[in-house]
């Protein structure tokens, strides 16, 4: 991937401690990008959740709308847009016009809902999330694609549906598909020739799935006549650093715990150990997360690198396992010491300084006689005793090193 710019941004759920005001958190989301954009980060996918109180944005759209009107670069994703909760008709064209409102800011991430909880509340069998996603998901390409659209299934009925705006980016905004262990994201990625989301791609069984889902992707491509990019395949890990290890580790005590928690009471997912030991060490450990330096978040994209063969983007996946002035730390220390490795920022700055520095005997020999050609015209113009003990050392020192 060295001909790439590998870009940097992260995956905001968010997730919010129970214990915490609703709404001074949402606004620190909006600080956060606000502060990323500052940094240079290139996106932000904003996350659709409707139950479990942790993840609090329940319209990524709304979100995206209001946190595009505080910045200047960064780009927006919808991460990911529940499709079985909407009519395709209705997501489609918010979507496009979240592509006008922001002038091309705005990317499109699909997925089938992370929370059965919230499939629950609207009647929707967990069952069929996928197909449903998979359903929709094909609708509104065609609509973004300005596609007439009439069919009918089960859950939705489109009669001639067509968006009557033209989308702002051309020919359409990106899509991105969600991805964890199962193929079924890779698959619809491949199918249509879109860009993959690998959103826990440091858990074990997201680690060990990239190289076989980007190997479906690319075939399901093949198969329907399609191609998928690796330049548009997105890693999602948790990522804290500090300026050391001892740091890192003691600002994650703050926030891990609650974020534990979710994830074993709610989520369902075997993160933290049951055996009483350290979370921290767990995470550390098992390849999970990032808790130290930014040579350590160096360290974990060339693994993640090594064991995908190769991708566009690295997200983090925001927690607020720190206070939220550390967690602003981590951002800028990422920006400034791991994004450099990875966008090739400083080669030429490299190359620069060692032909300088290899040089450096004869380009200050030819500054010294610049400066003592100098003081010897004045001399000669206003005479010796216009010359101070200085002027006269650097003669001297030009002399000598002429006679060298």
């Amino acid at each position: 991937m060295a001909e790439d710019k590998m870009r940097f941004g992260a995956f905001i759920a968010p997730f919010h401690a129970m214990d915490e005001n609703p709404h001074a958190a949402m606004h620190r989301d909006f600080e956060l990008v606000e502060w990323m954009d500052k940094l240079g980060y290139d996106e932000a996918w904003i996350g659709e959740h409707h139950s479990a109180g942790f993840e609090t944005i329940a319209s990524p759209e709304v979100f995206i709308a209001a946190a595009a009107e505080r910045t200047k670069n960064i780009k927006f994703g919808t991460g990911v847009s529940s499709l079985p909760y909407h009519h395709p008709l209705m997501l489609a064209d918010r979507i496009n016009q979240l592509d006008h409102q922001t002038r091309g800011r705005v990317m499109f991430g699909a997925g089938p809902g992370s929370l059965p909880s919230d499939a629950f509340m609207m009647g929707i069998d967990v069952q069929k999330q996928r197909d449903m996603m998979d359903e929709s998901l094909q609708a509104i390409i065609k609509l973004l694609n300005g596609e007439t659209v009439t069919e009918q299934t089960d859950w939705y009925t489109l009669n001639e549906a067509r968006l009557q705006m033209a989308p702002y980016t051309r020919p359409r905004v990106e899509i991105a598909v969600a991805s964890q262990v199962s193929p079924t994201g890779a698959t619809a990625a491949g199918r249509h020739g879109l860009s993959l989301l690998s959103v826990g791609s440091t858990s074990t069984g997201g680690f060990n799935a990239l190289a076989s889902n980007w190997a479906i992707a690319q075939q399901q491509a093949k198969e329907s006549g399609q191609t998928v990019d690796r330049k548009n395949w997105r890693l999602v890990a948790p990522v804290h650093v500090a300026e050391t290890r001892e740091k890192a580790r003691e600002n994650v005590r703050y926030g891990l715990e609650n974020w534990l928690k979710y994830f074993l009471e709610v989520a369902a997912l075997p993160l933290a150990p049951t055996d009483g030991g350290d979370p921290v060490d767990a995470m550390i450990e098992s390849g999970m997360a990032v808790i130290g330096t930014p040579d350590d978040c160096i360290a974990q994209i060339k693994r993640l690198e090594k064991q995908s063969g190769g991708f566009g983007s690295f997200l983090q996946m925001a927690h607020n396992w720190a206070d939220f002035e550390q967690t602003k730390r981590s951002y800028e220390l990422i920006a400034r010491y791991v994004m450099p490795e990875f966008q090739g920022m400083n080669g030429n700055r490299q190359e620069s300084y060692n032909w300088a520095r290899d040089n450096h005997d004869t380009f200050m020999g030819a500054a010294m006689m610049a400066v003592g050609s100098r003081i010897k015209r004045h001399i000669d113009e206003k005479g010796e005793g216009n010359v101070s003990p200085d002027h006269a050392a650097a003669i001297k020192m030009m002399d000598s090193a002429a006679k060298d």
